[in-house]
């Protein structure tokens, strides 16, 4: 099973957007996508900030950047 994370923080409407984008990946691939507050943690602000959501897998330390699509989001997963 990959894992990956999402990046995002409350109220961030491209957060919600991505997590459209994410959610059809779950019945295609193994994949575990943990959801997180970047909020929870000073280092994820400073690293993130500006740029959530972003993709990451857990595995490679690979991140994908917003924007991106299920198409790039699945090349993402299974390269």
């Amino acid at each position: 099973m990959l894992e990956c994370r999402l990046y995002s923080t409350l109220g961030c409407h491209l957060c919600d957007e991505a997590e459209q984008v994410l959610q059809p990946l779950l019945s295609l691939l193994p994949l575990q996508i943990e959801w997180v507050d970047i909020v929870e943690r000073e280092d994820w602000v400073e690293r993130y900030g500006v740029h959530i959501p972003v993709f990451a897998r857990l595995d490679t330390g690979a991140e994908l950047f917003w924007p991106f699509t299920t198409q790039q989001a699945w090349e993402f997963c299974t390269l």
